[in-house]
Parts: structure tokens; sequence; C-alpha cells
């Protein structure tokens, strides 16, 4: 280990919010020479181009993937003028680089004793960072890793809402992600009070579960955000079993949702991974 990214107050929040709860923490990573805007120009030139993403910044909360505008300019030019730039990005998969995926794996080496003992070993570690402009919003969406958001530099508020309230998300969205669909979900007013807004200054951290719906508005001043990621055995079992489950429904079948953690999906996830290598494919959408 080289640095203590949790101090203890917050890793015993986290032992008692994980793995279905969200939690607000504190970290200790705000004056990481890795996560200053210069080195974060450098990062962003260094990794392929499928592993950044940048968008404008003045978007709705709820917008669908062909909607989102081309960004106009270069990766560097973007981070350099973020301020007046009205954008956010993501660096994704820091990890390709050798002094980030240190960083990456010392963070959540203080946390995987917590994990381990409630949804298994971590698998598949993997770090983005978040870069965004004053006022700039990220859609709503979510995501299939475990997660912690780190406030590095700025302030935000993250929105988030339960992993498994089907009036925001049904059934079928979820088998379409895992079968291929995007991330962002469809917004209504009416979901506004069934989440809960988490307010985030540099220092302060927040667990989001698996496949928890979010979304995000950006402060008054430069934001980035540091968002450590991991899979378990679980969540790739609930992945196939939704995948399953969209299999299941051409057979005039209404299947059940996949369990909760702690209780596994074994059942179908290992019936969707015969399919799977026995060629089975979804017909195109009507």
């Amino acid at each position: 280990m080289t640095l203590f990214a949790f101090p203890p107050a917050s890793l015993e929040a986290l032992r008692a919010a994980y793995p279905n709860r969200t939690c607000t923490l504190r970290h200790t990573l705000i004056d990481h020479p890795l996560l200053a805007l210069d080195r974060l120009v450098a990062l962003g030139t260094m990794l392929p181009p499928a592993s950044v993403e940048y968008n404008a910044g003045n978007l709705p909360i709820g917008i669908a993937p062909k909607d989102v505008p081309r960004p106009q300019l270069s990766i560097r030019e973007t981070i350099r003028s973020i301020e007046q730039n009205g954008s956010w990005m993501v660096l994704k998969r820091i990890e390709q680089d050798a002094e980030y995926s240190a960083l990456l794996h010392d963070v959540l080496a203080e946390v995987a004793p917590i994990v381990a003992h409630s949804s298994g070993p971590m698998l598949n570690l993997q770090g983005f960072i978040f870069i965004s402009s004053p006022g700039a919003v990220t859609p709503f969406h979510f995501d299939p890793e475990h997660n912690i958001l780190c406030q590095i530099r700025g302030h935000k508020v993250m929105t988030i809402f339960p992993a498994r309230d089907e009036a925001i998300v049904p059934q079928r969205f979820h088998e379409g992600y895992h079968t291929g669909g995007h991330r962002n979900l469809v917004w209504d007013e009416g979901f506004a009070a069934r989440g809960v807004a988490h307010p985030l200054s540099a220092g302060d951290a927040v667990h989001v579960p698996v496949m928890s719906p979010h979304w995000v508005q950006n402060g008054d001043a430069v934001s980035i955000s540091l968002s450590v990621t991991w899979r378990s055995e679980w969540s790739y079992e609930e992945a196939d079993a939704h995948a399953c489950n969209k299999w299941l429904r051409r057979f005039g079948i209404s299947p059940k949702r996949p369990h909760p953690l702690p209780r596994r999906n074994r059942a179908k996830a290992l019936g969707w991974r015969v399919l799977r290598r026995l060629g089975a494919k979804f017909p195109p959408a009507p």
C-alpha cells in the first residue's frame, strides 16, 4: 500500500451499506498529483480514442444516445478550456497507464476485504475520471459496476435512485441493456421524488450500487471526480440472467426478475452462457 484513501469511519460506513445501499464517505485523494489537471491532459492524449468520451455539458437529464451532439474540440483542447467550453468528459479505463493502474489498485485494496465478505472477490478493476465544466449535466443512466465515486475538485450533486425500482427502469429495459442496449435511461419528472440527492465537494465520496440509476448536476466550478469500480461474479450472473430472461420471453414465458444480492442467479446465468456458446441470438427489434 502506498496511500490511505479512506479513513476508518468511512470504511465502517461502507461496511454497513455495501452492496445494496448508497452511502457517503470521505477520502484523502484531493491533492494526489495524478489527479491534477495537467496530468489529466497527458492521460487523455495517451489513452486510445475509444477510452475518451466527451460531450456538451448543457444536456437535458434524459437524452437518447442519437441526440447527444458530437464534440467540436480535441481532447487536449477540451481539458485545457474546461472552465469555459461547457463540456463534460470521461477518461475511461485509466488502468491502461501503469501509474494510474497502481493508484486504482491501491485505493481498491482498502475496500477489498469489505467487498469480499459480501459479494466475493473483486473482478475486472477499472477506473474512470470525470472532468466537467461549470453547470454541466451528466444525463440519467445506470452502470453495471460496483462503484465508489470520489470528488477531487469542485462540487456537484449526484441524484441516485433505487436499483430495483421498476417504475423507473422496467425489467425489459434491463434485458435490453444486457443484450447490447445503451445505458442512458428515459427521464420522467415524476421520478424526481424517488431519488436521493448527494451533494459532493472535494474530499467527499459516494458508493453507487450496481445498476442504480443516477444523474449528475455540476456546480459553478470545474469538477474532477475519480470513479473506482469493480465487478463481482454476482454482477455478471445478474447480467446473464437478464439476457436469459429476454430469451425466455421469445417463447411466451414471463420470467421472474434476477435475485438481489446476496442471492445468486447461477441457474439462469449458466443457462444463458450455454445458449451463447451455441450461437443463440436475438431477432432484430420490430
